[in-house]
């Protein structure tokens, strides 16, 4: 049976954004701009929580995930974002690179060698990120709309960390003048079939 969580979107865990993970995030994400659904926590996690904090692999079915619509589930204590991207947002991230810090994805620690690409992703549509700031392990929230902002005028859609002001685009790529100092984290995974993500598990053959 696959997992299931909220709908809304490294291989090692960062205590305090878990803990505020859990306390902020564990009932249920809000909808974020329009188009934005939240969908009900269904609690049906498989494997069991104690071998998830262990590392062992969970799955995802994403059948469901509609454009714009974000799925959070918990691997190793840290909150997995699956994310369907729109294509309007696919076609604004190269109009960022260079508000960003590390645009083409130089840093092999924040993401496999198969999600080192202009999406950081298997699929282009679909995101999958540890939704931990990498400055002090908060949770950032999800800013998914085209749409000025307060903390940025000219906002593309992305993730905003309001503990200190990080900002992410929709890959999760960190940009220029905050804290922040890496891309957030692409988690090892895989596509089981068409519509079924495992988190925890690199694809067949990848280095």
């Amino acid at each position: 049976m696959a997992n299931q969580g909220v709908v809304d979107p490294t291989h090692q865990p960062v205590n305090t954004g878990r803990r505020r993970f859990l306390t902020a995030t564990t009932a249920v994400v809000g909808a974020v701009g329009a188009g934005f659904v939240a969908v009900p926590f269904i609690k049906s996690w498989n494997p069991s929580a104690r071998a998830k904090l262990a590392g062992a692999p969970i799955t995802a079915d994403i059948s469901a995930l509609g454009e714009g619509q974000r799925l959070v589930l918990e691997w190793r204590g840290q909150p997995i974002w699956i994310v369907r991207r729109s294509p309007t947002v696919l076609q604004t991230l190269p109009t960022l690179n260079d508000q960003l810090r590390d645009p083409k994805s130089e840093n092999p620690e924040q993401q496999p060698a198969y999600a080192t690409n202009p999406t950081r992703s298997i699929k282009p549509e679909v995101s999958v990120l540890v939704g931990l700031c990498t400055h002090l392990g908060c949770s950032p929230e999800m800013k998914a709309e085209i749409r000025p902002e307060p903390f940025d005028a000219q906002w593309k859609g992305g993730y905003f960390c309001p503990c200190h002001k990080s900002k992410f685009d929709m890959a999760g790529r960190v940009y220029e003048g905050v804290p922040a100092p890496t891309n957030l984290v692409v988690p090892p995974h895989h596509y089981e079939n068409d519509t079924t993500i495992v988190i925890g598990v690199d694809p067949q053959g990848a280095a």
